[in-house]
């Protein structure tokens, strides 16, 4: 008999950073394999339109829920109203984050600190809630980490010191939790991007510098495609990945192989 390895049909997944990018292919990629949708982010107006553009093109339920991940309590009460909503939370996409690009020497103290209190305590704020009202007592889940290639290593060519440092943290966290919760049936993975295409990322990306250096830099000589990141996601998010955790997964055309 053929057995779909990644149906998650029924399984219900958080994803935050949910507006806009990665967070909405991401979750995209989640609700084509059957699963329920819940958009996470900031703006109101944006995750209500991504919601209803995921029912309507893969015809899943979805919700749509206002959360700053740097406010416990509203993380908390995000999380207990899915759960008063669906009864379940079986996957976690830690998407948000944010980027402070300057030279070292000229980030200051509040740049450096709120790129850590978004990336790496924003990540574990979620994922604390998720594994403790809802993954340990089911004694299942599967929670993915967006890090990036940059929390692997460094770069020369965008000073971004609190990125790699939050991010870098965000790897770490990632085994941490793993080596935690995998008693509890929780798998806790981290996905490390590389360069792709975002509101936030187009107009450095298109620069010719970038250009070049992607040429030099990245074995497959390009950036990273639309829906390239899906598989990951895919895979890690689905029950066959039960024996997988701990994992930081470079999907970055093999820029941190060489």
């Amino acid at each position: 008999m053929a057995k779909n390895y990644f149906d998650l049909k029924d399984r219900v997944a958080i994803v935050t950073g949910c507006s806009g990018g990665l967070g909405v292919q991401m979750a995209k990629a989640l609700a084509n394999q059957g699963a329920t949708i819940v958009a996470v982010a900031r703006r109101q107006n944006k995750i209500e339109e991504v919601a209803k553009e995921i029912a309507d093109e893969f015809g899943v339920p979805t919700w749509c829920y206002q959360c700053d991940i740097t406010d416990t309590e509203g993380v908390n009460k995000m999380v207990d109203a899915v759960l008063e909503k669906f009864g379940r939370i079986d996957i976690l996409i830690n998407n948000a984050g944010t980027g402070a690009v300057a030279p070292a020497e000229d980030i200051t103290d509040e740049q450096f600190g709120n790129e850590c209190n978004i990336d790496l305590f924003g990540t574990f704020r979620v994922a604390r809630a998720v594994a403790k009202k809802a993954m340990i007592p089911a004694q299942y889940g599967r929670i993915i980490n967006i890090a990036s290639m940059y929390g692997l290593v460094g770069n020369k060519v965008a000073g971004s010191a609190p990125y790699h440092a939050a991010k870098g943290g965000v790897v770490n966290l990632t085994r941490a939790l793993a080596s935690e919760w995998g008693k509890y049936g929780i798998t806790v993975n981290a996905i490390c991007p590389g360069y792709f295409y975002t509101p936030l990322t187009k107009e450095t990306l298109d620069s010719d510098f970038f250009q070049a250096n992607a040429r030099t830099m990245i074995p497959e000589e390009r950036y990273g495609h639309e829906g390239e990141l899906d598989p990951a996601a895919i895979m890690l998010a689905s029950p066959a990945a039960s024996y997988i955790t701990g994992i930081m997964l470079p999907v970055d055309g093999g820029y941190t192989c060489m």
